[in-house]
């Protein structure tokens, strides 16, 4: 399955665990909810997977985490914020680029409508 696949099925899921829980939990609710819907639907999910930094051939573990990846292809950073900025853009493609990942999708649940908090984030690679 490639990631634009993944994708369709992860905003499925995603929008199932947003219509049951509506918006304003924390974060780490939505992540466990998610990641439990993936892993149902038998997709390979790691969840607050580390990223080490490699800095001058150093191979250096900063504390950087994923929130989900999915079948080691596709980058889920899980927001519940009053609106993304560009720093929560610049994480997912900091974790896309460590990683060498082409897609990641950014999901805010802080959201009415949860298509209106999820951004796709392609790396150019």
């Amino acid at each position: 399955m490639n990631e634009n696949e993944l994708s369709n099925i992860i905003i499925g899921r995603a929008i199932e665990v947003h219509n049951a829980l509506g918006p304003g939990l924390l974060e780490s609710s939505y992540k466990e909810c998610l990641y439990y819907c993936l892993a149902k639907s038998g997709l390979f999910v790691e969840k607050e997977k580390a990223m080490p930094l490699v800095f001058e051939g150093v191979k250096l573990e900063c504390g950087y985490r994923i929130d989900l990846l999915i079948e080691n292809k596709l980058v889920i950073e899980i927001k519940s914020v009053e609106c993304l900025n560009d720093i929560h853009l610049a994480q997912t493609l900091t974790y896309m680029k460590l990683g060498n990942y082409k897609l990641g999708l950014i999901i805010n649940f802080n959201v009415v409508r949860l298509r209106e908090g999820i951004k796709r984030v392609v790396n150019g690679l």
